[in-house]
């Protein structure tokens, strides 16, 4: 999402809850140049909670710690 200084100036808590409800950045312009980007901050998720939804659900057959250079020829 782009918008010029003078438009955010007159509708800037409207610009900042549409970056909060859909976590997109807004860059800003000056003259139709870019000078500011805005970004929601996002809260750090614990990885147990992020993969919840596939745990116990993944199974892997082999020795996970066997290198894999076989698999992945040098360049």
């Amino acid at each position: 999402m782009q918008v010029s200084k003078g438009v955010l100036k007159a509708k800037m808590l409207e610009y900042f809850r549409r970056i909060e409800e859909s976590g997109e950045e807004l860059i800003v312009t000056d003259n139709n140049q870019p000078v500011l980007r805005i970004v929601p901050i996002r809260t750090r998720r614990p990885a147990r909670e992020v993969f919840a939804d596939v745990r116990g659900r993944v199974a892997y057959h082999g020795d996970i710690l066997e290198p894999t250079t076989s698999e992945w020829p040098e360049t």
